[in-house]
């Protein structure tokens, strides 16, 4: 039986400790198999031996669109839900845990990005891409026929898996392309996000108002449509190495039944259940429950718990092939790229939900095409700034500039819209542009290339973590102002205007309901006090907004900070690749060499 003569992780770290030093104390890195120059044919019936002719043969561009359509449709089954959750709470509702529809997305990505990264670099990653569209047409089918808010939140936690998949577009095409151009591929992958959390605003909110019937359901159809087109690109153009070509030096009698037997089914259960708690008790905490209830308090610290169980289990136990690999937190660089990258995720999860609100509150004046337009601008700089900073792919420095924007956006008020809008897009902006450096540093800097799955996963968890922590405090500080600001702000305008102080607690119900029916129901009301306490009401939401960007400066700080630990990526900008792609073709003669031994 195959059996190595050191345990794997050992091997991995003291290769690494003996690797020649680059810039500063930082090892090279190691793990390519190719340079462009030796990159196979464009095409297993053409003679072209050419870098470029690989790169425009059918399986790079097929894999390519493939990894495209796939991050369009993980970014738009969290962009189109997110802008439209009262829409959907009222049409399955009303249920209190109908925030977990976008919730849940941030939990199971987080939990399975890692394990999808681990198990695709040691067995190859061909069929979980192929097996993760195939989840997403069917957890999108079961979005989009939901009769229940749980329905639908189980739905949302099937395409976990599927969008897990998808974003690690990072790690799929980092590893075909020259190290020195994954910046420039994940921003031409960012182009995908614009139909998806650039425009998932405009595009539910049209449904919603054009084809009521359909409404937010209309969105979930697309993603399927956008999954079944994935799945056709993967299975067609998608041929990465396989498991024998991945351990082709590894001796020749059973090395799958090797790696079956001793991989690390513990740790990923210790990992799963701590991770899934710890995230739970983090997006109840405000929303769901008080901070101080007791299954908040309970799922976080136990969740925590238990990661810090499963931390000295991969430290001490001797595991022949560990989950994952902690030398990992031992590259000072990967750590705070995976850092940045929570940080930045922070901003756009956040907005993503609360700037829409904003939005309809104090600009939407009931015209849902107008607020589904103008929810798109959080999602819209992003974008801008990762497609911007990938194709200059310059140093990580920008959270600076991100958190005076948005610090400045605290300017808001009842009538400064345009400043609001463009301070609100200009700090998405350089928020983008760290996140697309930040995300390709966290492949660029794994010492051993042939872990970048793991390594971009576990960076992915790091991520789900730190945007769950930065969600709950913008959150926390958002409902906690406002139940400040509005008891401040309105009685005393409402008062004022000449409505009883009786009915102040029936006109805040009112509000809550937003329709006429529910205002001419208030004793003593007229269309002077209506519009006197719906100004008050815009003028509290103002300022408890202006507190929530106030914050951000903090991260904003935080991640400044950070960067001046960040790795210098400059002296490893290699023409080499980690992985190529090999055709039916070369898999079909791999198999008749099989066959004949």
């Amino acid at each position: 039986m195959y059996e190595p003569q050191e345990k794997p992780q050992d091997m991995v770290s003291e290769h690494i400790e003996e690797l020649p030093q680059g810039h500063g104390e930082e090892p090279e890195v190691v793990g390519f198999v190719a340079d462009t120059n030796e990159l196979p044919p464009g095409s297993m019936n053409l003679s072209l031996t050419s870098a470029m002719g690989y790169f425009r043969s059918k399986y790079f561009l097929g894999s390519l669109f493939a990894t495209g359509m796939g991050l369009l449709a993980a970014v738009g089954q969290f962009g189109y839900a997110a802008p439209v959750l009262g829409i959907i709470d009222t049409d399955l509702g009303p249920d209190p845990n109908f925030i977990w529809i976008s919730l849940i997305y941030n939990v199971a990505l987080s939990v399975f990005l890692p394990i999808v990264g681990r198990l695709s670099d040691i067995f190859g990653r061909r069929w979980f891409f192929i097996a993760g569209a195939v989840v997403g047409v069917v957890g999108t089918i079961l979005c989009a026929t939901a009769k229940s808010i749980n329905m639908l939140i189980v739905a949302n936690a099937i395409c976990g898996f599927a969008n897990a998949t998808q974003l690690s577009f990072h790690v799929v095409m980092g590893e075909l392309v020259p190290i020195k151009h994954r910046y420039l591929i994940n921003a031409i992958l960012y182009v995908f996000c614009i139909p998806g959390s650039g425009f998932g605003g405009i595009i539910s909110y049209s449904f919603a108002v054009h084809y009521p019937s359909i409404s937010w359901r209309g969105p979930y159809w697309i993603l399927v449509g956008i999954n079944a087109v994935a799945l056709v690109l993967w299975a067609l153009f998608y041929f990465p190495p396989t498991f024998d070509m991945k351990h082709k030096d590894q001796g020749t009698a059973s090395k799958k039944a090797f790696w079956i037997k001793n991989y690390d089914y513990v740790g990923t259960v210790l990992f799963t259940i701590g991770f899934v708690m710890f995230l739970i008790g983090l997006n109840w905490g405000g929303s769901v429950y008080p901070w101080t209830s007791g299954k908040v308090i309970g799922m976080i610290v136990g969740g925590f718990a238990v990661l810090v169980g499963f931390v000295l289990y991969e430290i001490y136990m001797p595991l022949k092939a560990p989950f994952m690999p902690m030398h990992l937190f031992r590259n000072t660089g990967w750590v705070v790229a995976s850092i940045l990258l929570g940080i930045g995720a922070g901003v756009y999860y956040a907005f993503a939900i609360i700037f829409p609100t904003q939005s309809a509150v104090l600009y939407g004046n009931g015209d849902m095409i107008y607020v589904g337009w103008l929810s798109c601008i959080p999602a819209c700089g992003i974008i801008c700034g990762q497609i911007f900073g990938g194709v200059l792919g310059k140093r990580v420095g920008k959270f600076l500039g991100g958190g005076a924007f948005l610090g400045s956006a605290a300017v808001i008020n009842t009538t400064n819209k345009n400043i609001e809008i463009a301070l609100v897009f200009l700090g998405c902006w350089f928020i983008g542009w760290n996140e697309t450096i930040c995300l390709a540093n966290a492949t660029i800097i794994v010492h051993d290339q042939q872990e970048i799955g793991v390594a971009g996963g576990v960076a992915g968890s790091i991520r789900g973590a730190i945007s769950a922590i930065s969600l709950s405090v913008y959150s926390a500080v958002l409902t906690n102002r406002l139940t400040k600001t509005v008891a401040s702000e309105v009685p005393t305008a409402l008062v004022g205007a000449g409505l009883p102080v009786s009915s102040v607690p029936a006109f805040l119900k009112a509000i809550e309901a937003g329709t006429a029916a529910a205002f001419q129901a208030v004793p003593g009301i007229s269309a002077e006090i209506i519009a006197t306490g719906l100004h008050a009401y815009k003028v509290a939401n103002a300022q408890a907004y202006s507190t929530v960007y106030l914050t951000v400066i903090a991260f904003a700080v935080l991640g400044f900070v950070s960067t001046f630990f960040a790795a210098n990526t400059e002296g490893k900008m290699l023409d080499s690749v980690a992985a190529t792609l090999h055709g039916q073709e070369a898999l079909a003669d791999e198999k008749d060499k099989r066959d004949v031994v």
